[in-house]
Parts: structure tokens; C-alpha cells; sequence
């Protein structure tokens, strides 16, 4: 297992005989998370990758509401793709996926988006509750690999506690940084305007910023538009 990895089912909670885990949070936020993507994703059809999907609760309340839409959970975690494929099995729905195994921390993310078994071009990529439980260098690799698949319509979708310029927007999210940091120095919740400095070495610019419950955000990241050459 890779050592930024958290893992769900080990706080006690039971694991269902299939293999299926359950998150607290998915039950609190699934439904503010739906609305914040729902205004772009409504009408659109394609491929979305949902990158550190975890129990996999998330993917599969999103295959439901938007069935136009392909889903592609993914984790790196064998518990945790195990209970993805449960949570898929028992919901028994036909737009969404096997779960990915991806290791964000490879720019190019897996095999299957190369070999012609995953998916090719990506409307979008959705990511929560990760880059602050990981290291830097798995948001790069976020960031790397929604430059490579993004098609040009395409959003990433980053959803969290974040800083902005440097400062936190809650008290209770710096007291959840510092016990992340002391935990392991490389955790800690991340800068907006240093995640944009990211974005814009993949050819990706910040589009928006969603206020969500409990002091969260959803960034919402495109293509960066290129200029033309003057005639």
C-alpha cells in the first residue's frame, strides 16, 4: 500500500461481506458535491474519471443522477477498490466502470488510458478529500495527468479544504492542518493560488471557486484558452 494512502474501513466501522465500505463524509457531502457538478454536467455526455474515489459511495451516487455520463471510479488501495467494484455491483448500473487502478503520483495515471481499455478523452475529472492526505507530488501528478486527458471542453473538479493566499478560511481547517502536518509533514491543506500555479504548467487555469458546507471549496479548473496570432 503506498504510503499516502488512507484507508477506509479501519476506523471501526464494519465492512459489509461483499467488501463494501462505508465513508461518514459521503453521507454529509454527496449531495452539495452533485449540485457543484451538476451545472456543468447537465446535457453533457463522455467520460469522467473520479481520481482517489475511496469507498467508491461517490461514483456511484453520480452514475445515478447523471446517466448520460460514463463513470470511471479509481483508487490505489486494494480495499478500497474492492469496495468500489461492490458498491458498482450492487447498484447493478450500466454507466459505470471497473475501478481504475491509479497512482496519481505517475503522470500518466494507468495503463488502461493508453491500451484502449479505459477511456481516452475525458469530459471531466472529479477529485475529493485527497491532495491534503498526500503528498505534493500526487497533486502534481493530478494536475499532470488532467492536463494529458482533459479533451477540450473538459473541467477538473477539486473539491476540499484549501487555503487562499496562504490564509485559511476557517479556524477548525487550521487546527485540521496542523494535526495533519503533525501526523506526516508532507499532509497539509493546500494553497488555491499554488495549485493555480500548477494548473498553469499543464495548460490548465482556474475557472471558479464553489462554496461548500463545513468550510470547503470546489475549484473548478479548464483548458487555458491560447491566444491567436495577430493577422
Amino acid at each position: 500500500m503506498a504510503d499516502y494512502v488512507v484507508e477506509f474501513g479501519k476506523d471501526g466501522r464494519p465492512v459489509e461481506p461483499d467488501g463494501r465500505l462505508d465513508a461518514p463524509a459521503f453521507h454529509r457531502n454527496h449531495a452539495a458535491i452533485r449540485a457543484a457538478l451538476q451545472g456543468f454536467l447537465i446535457g453533457k455526455s463522455g467520460d469522467v474519471v473520479e481520481a482517489g474515489s475511496g469507498t467508491g459511495q461517490h461514483a456511484v451516487d453520480f452514475a445515478r443522477h447523471f446517466p448520460e455520463i460514463v463513470w470511471w471510479p479509481s483508487d490505489l488501495n486494494d480495499q478500497h477498490l474492492n469496495s468500489i467494484a461492490a458498491w458498482r455491483a450492487r447498484a447493478g448500473l450500466t454507466n459505470i466502470r471497473p475501478p481504475l487502478r491509479i497512482d496519481l503520483c505517475d503522470p500518466a495515471w494507468c495503463p488502461e488510458m493508453h491500451d484502449g481499455s479505459g477511456p481516452a478523452s475525458l469530459l471531466a475529472v472529479f477529485c475529493a478529500n485527497v491532495i491534503h492526505i498526500a503528498p505534493w507530488r500526487v497533486a502534481e501528478g493530478l494536475f499532470a495527468g488532467a492536463g494529458r486527458y482533459l479533451r477540450a471542453d473538459g473541467r477538473l473538479f477539486l473539491y476540499g479544504p484549501f487555503k487562499r493566499d496562504g490564509k485559511h478560511t476557517a479556524i477548525s481547517n487550521a487546527v485540521f492542518d496542523t494535526s495533519l502536518r503533525e501526523g506526516n509533514p508532507e499532509w497539509g491543506v493546500r494553497d488555491v493560488e499554488a495549485l493555480e500555479e500548477l494548473a498553469a504548467g499543464v495548460g490548465l487555469k482556474l475557472n471558479g471557486i464553489i462554496e461548500m458546507p463545513a468550510n470547503n471549496l470546489t475549484l473548478v479548473f479548464e483548458r487555458a484558452k491560447t491566444s491567436n496570432p495577430s493577422s
